[in-house]
């Protein structure tokens, strides 16, 4: 379980049970009282250098933004929800893009608001939507300090349609594994090759305690998905990746195979990753490569159009050879 060193915190979380909760269930740890959690002096004029203690933080705030952006990918909205960052510092997170070294987990108390506004968007609606509630942050992880992802699934029951679905790469499931409202979540377990999870997604689960999370999933009655994401380049890349799959096929349950679907998703990276990363994890292998990457916009870098249209090629080949039953909803 993540034990933050420090919490910084809004004054007016008192005014909701979660928000009670957390502060007695860190009465120990040296807390701040800050003014916004969009905003703190403190994180801010901090170094590179200190981006992993910064993420040792947790910020504890009230959500103010609450727009539903349409998605038609494996949702119909992206939904703001109970959190936003991570603890886990995985050198390409687009989050960083986002907040900078300031990317550090934050928890947003009023979730009774946010659900609520899920469950009337869904009830309202002439056909079933689904809802992508973890695109900000990780909510197993969450769980492990909020429960609320179990308080979500158990209470989207009162909903009379509609879906909700969530990323993760964290194998802390057994929480939600045993609750009513499972069939109406979709999880999709993110996976990369061993190598890369040590070297490039650190502080988040093995691959193969997320294989075990995922079969565990699925005999629990979740609908299940994979992200083979981001698709990382590195030099020896395609041996990685073949044998990432090979793994999925060997480990993963016949239940699982019988209709998991796949999400392929290369990487995007950053001028902003580029700078933290080399002040941050000086040792760490270099994710930008010049030879097959080019500009992309406001400081990002993707691979080339001809270097990644092969990939995607390759990328495709192994999923009919180890996968060929399974739906392949987008590769990007």
């Amino acid at each position: 379980m993540f034990v933050p060193h420090a919490i910084y915190y809004e004054e007016n979380i008192v005014d909701y049970p979660l928000g009670k909760q957390l502060l007695k269930q860190y009465e120990s740890t040296p807390k701040f009282i800050i003014d916004s959690h969009n905003n703190i002096p403190e994180m801010r004029n901090k170094q590179n250098t200190d981006f992993p203690k910064m993420k040792q933080n947790l910020i504890i705030g009230v959500r103010k933004t609450h727009k539903f952006v349409p998605n038609h990918k494996v949702s119909d909205f992206l939904v703001p929800y109970t959190s936003s960052g991570c603890t886990a510092m995985c050198m390409y997170c687009y989050l960083v893009c986002n907040y900078n070294k300031c990317s550090y987990l934050r928890l947003f108390v009023n979730r009774e608001q946010m659900l609520d506004k899920i469950i009337k968007t869904a009830n309202e609606s002439s056909k079933d939507l689904t809802f992508e509630i973890g695109s900000n942050s990780d909510l197993i992880l969450e769980n492990s300090i909020t429960n609320n992802l179990v308080w979500t699934i158990e209470n989207f029951t009162s909903s009379k349609k509609g879906f909700l679905t969530f990323p993760t790469k964290f194998d802390m499931v057994d929480p939600i594994l045993n609750i009513k409202g499972k069939e109406r979540v979709i999880i999709r377990m993110s996976v990369n090759p061993e190598e890369i999870i040590k070297k490039v997604e650190f502080g988040t689960s093995s691959l193969q305690n997320r294989m075990i999370a995922i079969n565990k999933l699925k005999s629990a009655g979740y609908p299940i998905g994979i992200l083979i994401a981001p698709i990382i380049l590195v030099e020896n890349w395609k041996e990685l990746y073949e044998g990432l799959l090979i793994e999925l096929s060997n480990q993963l349950s016949n239940e699982v195979k019988k209709d998991v679907f796949f999400e392929l998703i290369f990487m995007t990276y950053s001028y902003v990753h580029t700078k933290i990363n080399e002040d941050a994890f000086p040792n760490a292998i270099s994710l930008y490569n010049k030879e097959i990457m080019s500009g992309s916009g406001r400081g990002k870098y993707r691979y080339r159009s001809s270097i990644k249209e092969d990939a995607s090629s390759y990328m495709l080949s192994l999923m009919k050879k180890y996968f060929p039953n399974n739906k392949i909803l987008y590769i990007v």
